[in-house]
């Protein structure tokens, strides 16, 4: 397997991350239908889903671009998503409801803006084809994901009874 620049390893976290957002988005939005009344939450998350697919397709398709470096890029990216996976299994337990639901997407949205903006300080100076317009488009997307999430953290705890034992 062909060797990866650390540009290109970012490249292959990001499109991990990307893969792992797909899959908890899914579970955090069964979290909330199960608590129900959130329809506005529900469809946030369905949103961020779609976007964190295409953000997979576009970055997987950038990756072929890469002479002989997509296998190398998609193996670094199914670590991380392995990785990811295994920190929401650590933080959402069998206890777990849609404001835990949503505190893990918060860390995990705050983690994909800080990757994308290494990306593209990265890249700043590798000036792979491509890969700067990709970084502008991702952004702005993580950064609403990262914004969404946290104003549902926020809106789920103040729905919550402070005084409740945990």
């Amino acid at each position: 397997m062909a060797e990866l620049t650390a540009l290109e390893s970012k490249i292959g976290e990001v499109l991990g991350l990307a893969m792992a957002a797909q899959d908890a988005t899914q579970k955090v939005e069964k979290l909330v239908r199960e608590e129900g009344e959130h329809d506005d939450l529900s469809q946030t998350l369905q949103r961020m889903a779609k976007e964190a697919k295409e953000t997979e397709e576009r970055t997987t398709a950038l990756a072929s671009e890469l002479d002989g470096k997509k296998t190398a890029i998609l193996e670094k990216a199914r670590e991380t998503k392995q990785e990811a996976t295994e920190m929401m299994s650590t933080y959402l337990g069998d206890d777990a409801d849609a404001l835990d639901g949503f505190e893990f997407l918060t860390m995990a949205e705050a983690g994909e803006v800080g990757h994308w903006s290494v990306v593209g300080t990265m890249n700043a100076k590798a000036h792979v084809p491509g890969l700067q317009e990709l970084v502008e488009w991702a952004t702005p997307i993580q950064q609403r994901h990262f914004q969404q999430t946290l104003e549902g953290s926020v809106q789920l705890a103040a729905e919550e009874d402070p005084n409740e034992p945990a």
